[in-house]
């Protein structure tokens, strides 16, 4: 399979809500729904981030339908005053796609006292698509929850009991913390399921594509050996933003997608390539794991799934 942004039928009466709306593949996912129709609400931290990116794809998107919330998922007050500021603009939400992250940072913690990965990369994206969910399944049509996950999923371990160890490796902290976004996808598309409710939740992951993400980390810590390295791994193996972004994009979009899928690029070691459907990791298919990182993430976030619901 071949597939390209130039496949996805026109959005014509969607609405969209992209996480990390700014650079990389987020950019590139706000970018491509614009373009075919959609009403895009672009969550970034700050609104000056989104902003700026609103203003650089209305010079590239003609008539674009996009509009700015500040949404920094470190910080569940401002999770909060985001989503009511949701709901003040739409009656329904069709697409949401849980896209930002940060990756193999310092040991930092969010504003509520979480280990910063865990924090923004999944309990800031389940507090967020739990209070989005009056309006993800007021709509007519079926709506699309689509969480990026990465390849490090596979090296992720997860005591439910437990989700800020006290001792601390930064990129275990990151795998964990994309384990914990298949074990929500999946766990989510059950839940809708039991509750009659027409949604659909499944993960995605873009390969390797040279984004700001793995910059991130070494330039917190000043290093810029290990920056410089990361910019010519980036440059001779890493793919575009753009096409890291397409398997969010064709989950998002096509049609005939199942619930409870991953999705990923097809080529070497599933890298780059085009979007395909593939296995996660044994774990990730765990049930009993995954009710209990979702009753432990309800602990800690103070959002619960049958109080979401209208």
């Amino acid at each position: 399979m071949s597939w390209t942004s130039d496949n996805i039928d026109p959005l014509d009466d969607t609405t969209a809500l992209v996480t990390g709306p700014d650079s990389g593949i987020g950019y590139q996912v706000t970018k491509a729904l614009a373009e075919h129709g959609a009403t895009v609400i672009m969550a970034a931290k700050t609104e000056q981030q989104g902003q700026e990116a609103r203003n650089d794809l209305e010079t590239k998107i003609e008539t674009p339908d996009l509009s700015v919330i500040e949404c920094d998922l470190g910080d569940l007050e401002s999770i909060e005053t985001a989503t009511t500021n949701v709901h003040e603009q739409t009656d329904t939400l069709d697409i949401l796609c849980n896209n930002a992250g940060v990756m193999a940072l310092p040991y930092q913690e969010t504003a509520d006292g979480f280990e910063y990965q865990m924090g923004v990369n999944h309990l800031g994206h389940f507090a967020l698509t739990l209070q989005l969910l009056p309006l993800l399944t007021a709509g007519e049509q079926q709506s699309r929850v689509i969480t990026q996950s990465s390849g490090m999923h596979e090296r992720g371990q997860i005591d439910p009991t437990d989700l800020m160890p006290e001792e601390y490796d930064r990129w275990q902290a990151y795998a964990n913390s994309k384990l914990a976004n298949i074990l929500f996808a999946y766990e989510l598309d059950r839940k809708a399921k039991t509750h009659d409710r027409d949604l659909v939740s499944v993960a995605t992951h873009p390969g390797y594509a040279d984004t700001n993400l793995q910059y991130r980390g070494p330039k917190q810590d000043g290093n810029r050996i290990k920056t410089a390295i990361m910019r010519i791994m980036g440059y001779l193996f890493a793919q575009s933003p753009a096409a890291g972004a397409l398997p969010m994009l064709y989950a998002a979009t096509e049609t005939g997608i199942d619930g409870r899928t991953y999705w990923g690029p097809d080529g070497l070691m599933n890298m780059r390539g085009s979007p395909e459907q593939q296995q996660s990791s044994d774990q990730s298919y765990d049930t009993v794991l995954a009710q209990d990182l979702w009753e432990q993430s309800e602990q800690l976030t103070g959002c619960s799934f049958t109080e979401s619901l209208p």
